[in-house]
């Protein structure tokens, strides 16, 4: 597996179709972070790696140019001192170190260009790191959303209306029963007692009984 394989991945199969396979798409989402991060943390050990290539072209290109000039004085100080032998050879080793040189800097410029490469690399797995992290809250909220509405649905199912309508239709006869019942009971009750006022009159009249003691008194008061 490469590298930077998660990150071509992410070109072929979107974040959707990956829900639309899951059996669980919080567990998938965060399995799937998992996998970019451990890529990212393979990347950064190889940009590493790679970067520690360049600084040792760097480190022996800069030796061989500083050996170069070093020679190139060396050889020129023997000649002002007579010795062109030492001379001549200080001037081949001159050239040795400048081939040294050219190639080694050739390597540090391939070598950095590559750095340079894995490093954007790295930075644009980071970055998509991040833009997945904010799209996994998104589609785990979307998720949780379409769980709580299966699970309406679901109890929706099973929540037979028609049936609580019938049982309150005829609970609600049998309350309206109960009340006429009640009334009927309450208007026979009504109905006795107004008799036995009507009977209760008739046995005592007291103004009639005061009445006829006045007569009384009067018929007495005349016999007198």
């Amino acid at each position: 597996m490469g590298i930077f394989k998660r990150l071509r991945d992410l070109t072929v199969a979107s974040i959707n179709d990956l829900l639309d396979r899951a059996e669980d798409p919080v567990k998938m989402l965060n399995q799937f972070l998992r996998d970019m991060e451990q890529d990212i943390i393979e990347a950064e050990a190889a940009v590493a790696k790679q970067i520690a290539v360049e600084k040792k072209f760097k480190m022996q290109y800069e030796e061989a140019e500083e050996l170069v000039s070093k020679r190139e004085a060396q050889a020129l100080k023997a000649l002002e001192q007579g010795n062109e032998d030492l001379a001549r050879r200080a001037l081949q080793d001159k050239k040795d170190h400048q081939t040294r040189f050219e190639e080694m800097q050739k390597q540090y410029t391939i070598a950095k260009e590559n750095a340079d490469r894995l490093r954007a690399q790295l930075n644009e797995m980071k970055n998509e790191y991040g833009k997945m992290k904010n799209k996994r809250d998104l589609l785990i909220a979307r998720a949780e959303a379409a769980k709580a509405q299966k699970s309406i649905n679901r109890a929706m199912s099973g929540f037979n209306s028609d049936s609580a309508s019938k049982g309150f239709d005829r609970m609600s006869e049998k309350v309206l029963q109960m009340e006429a019942e009640a009334q009927a009971s309450q208007s026979l009750r009504d109905s006795s007692r107004s008799l036995d006022d009507e009977l209760s009159k008739l046995g005592s009249n007291e103004i009639e009984d005061e009445l006829a003691a006045l007569k009384a008194k009067l018929q007495d008061k005349k016999a007198e």
